[in-house]
């Protein structure tokens, strides 16, 4: 994942420990409320339930559970202002991510980095293997970088271009893209999440990451034949739209294989470390310039709104505004086919607007729902029936499942189950390598297929795929909680604590 670790470790469960738990009926009660509203707000406002009516939903929620808290069990307001500080602090560099994604999406579009990835990618991949290809592609880059939301807003965007060239389903596409990145966001040591879990539940980080490979392996295994078996039939009707594509992109941009620079430097950037915000800030820079020296007639275009013409004179104010506009703003440039329109149109760091909005409306009800203590009574009403090793993991799934959620946010369900469930593990003489995958298994790689977490709405956004559309060919994320309760149930490599060590 992308934003740095600040979520504390001390579980703000803790925070509260002076009120009185609520009954989980009532606990119940803003969830239901939520899950109510925002039914009614997708029968109101269908695909545009993300504008605004979603947002109202969550709000609303928040304010029910204000209300009972404030009323039935006296907790005070400055506890709901407190929660709503500290998880909104947690999730700003998460913001501000969501806002260099904007500018990276469109300053890659308009400068001929995308289009020539397009370019040249429908021209050598076979729709017959594109599927199994790509989900290996968006594996090996995230496992690298420790990044899913990296790969996804760079090399997941173009891979959704070749797709729809391709006339491969952009559902099945953005499916693909997300397993494979999640997948490498999963193993990779330098992902925040994967720290994140180790350390919540006192795990050594590679100790981690090779347990997790017991439920991971299977699981993408199956996944990649999937998406293989999928690809076997989609073969015949590429042909027309790849020439199609190709003609508009040659007629529009001046395809360079120079433009392949700038995800070249990007990569040198992540294998050396660098955080992913600067990454993202300073890749957009250098498609900006890149922009500048190859796509002056675009960025004359955008800033006067005409169609773009090469060989119009470039002047530094139109440069200078059409740039601006790439990075801020929306931009439509004509092609001459509707569908490669559609394609390289970009939103810029207004596009991202609506999911900051909805990240910061969740975020809300999430804390409120933590400093009420309700998220806490709920789920130890599930932890109370943990009895057996298959049990406490089923808890720790559904736990997590719950988490994500109703607090919206992978890192918040990831420290909460963590310090919910550790004590539990260590009672029933289970190492920390158990809780600590299982964790992942159910709250990192689930996260993105909840419509208003932060994962699900991000990448929805930067991929134009609603959530609901391509969650059933993420198959690999909505298999690995599966898998994990599949491998608790045989009971394969539980790893029990030593005497001395309880």
């Amino acid at each position: 994942m992308l934003r740095a670790v600040s979520l504390s470790l001390h579980s703000p469960l803790k925070i509260m420990t002076n009120t009185r738990l609520p009954h989980p009926l009532v606990a119940a009660v803003p969830l239901v409320t939520l899950i109510a509203l925002l039914a009614v707000v997708i029968t109101l406002f269908g695909s545009d339930s993300l504008s605004g009516g979603s947002q109202l939903a969550l709000l609303l929620g928040m304010a029910v559970c204000v209300c009972v808290s404030m009323t039935v069990y006296r907790v005070p307001w400055r506890a709901f202002e407190s929660q709503i500080r500290q998880t909104l602090g947690d999730v700003s560099i998460t913001l501000l991510i969501l806002l260099a994604v904007g500018m990276i999406a469109g300053s890659w579009m308009v400068s001929g980095v995308v289009p020539t990835i397009i370019y040249y990618g429908v021209q050598i991949m076979s729709p017959r293997f594109f599927l199994v290809s790509t989900c290996i592609i968006c594996a090996l880059v995230s496992l690298l970088s420790g990044s899913s939301w990296t790969t996804i807003a760079t090399i997941g965007v173009a891979l959704i271009g070749i797709g729809r060239a391709l006339g491969i389903d952009e559902a099945w596409t953005a499916g693909a893209i997300i397993s494979g990145a999640y997948f490498g966001d999963k193993m990779s040591p330098l992902s925040d999440t994967t720290i994140l879990a180790s350390s919540a539940t006192g795990t050594d980080l590679f100790t981690h990451i090779r347990y997790m490979m017991f439920t991971t392996a299977p699981t993408f295994l199956v996944t990649l034949i999937i998406f293989f078996v999928a690809g076997l039939a989609g073969e015949q009707a590429a042909v027309v739209q790849v020439s199609e594509y190709t003609a508009g992109l040659e007629r529009t941009f001046h395809i360079s294989l120079w433009t392949l620079l700038v995800p070249l430097l990007t990569g040198i950037l992540i294998a050396r470390r660098v955080p992913s915000l600067i990454v993202l800030f300073l890749s957009s820079v250098l498609a900006g310039i890149t922009a500048l020296v190859l796509q002056p007639h675009i960025l004359c275009a955008i800033a006067s709104d005409t169609a773009p013409l090469p060989g119009t004179e470039a002047t530094l104010p139109l440069l200078t505004r059409g740039l601006a506009v790439t990075w801020f703003g929306s931009t439509a440039v004509p092609t001459g086919s509707a569908a490669l329109d559609a394609l390289v149109s970009t939103r810029g760091m207004a596009g991202m607007l609506p999911t900051v909005w909805l990240i910061i409306c969740s975020m809300c009800f999430g804390a409120a729902m933590v400093a009420s203590r309700m998220i806490e009574s709920i789920t130890l009403v599930i932890l109370r029936v943990a009895r057996g090793v298959f049990s406490l993991v089923a808890s720790t799934v559904g736990s997590c499942l719950f988490l994500n959620v109703t607090t919206g946010d992978q890192f918040i369900s990831i420290v909460l189950a963590a310090d919910m469930y550790k004590d539990a593990y260590r009672r029933k003489g289970l190492e920390s390598r158990l809780l600590s995958r299982t964790t992942e298994d159910a709250a990192t790689v689930t996260s993105v297929l909840i419509p208003w977490n932060t994962c699900g709405m991000t990448q929805s956004t930067v991929l134009g795929v609603a959530t609901l559309s391509y969650l059933p060919y993420c198959f690999f994320n909505w298999l690995s909680p599966v898998t994990t309760l599949a491998v608790a149930a045989l009971g394969w490599k539980i790893k029990k604590l030593q005497p001395q060590s309880r």
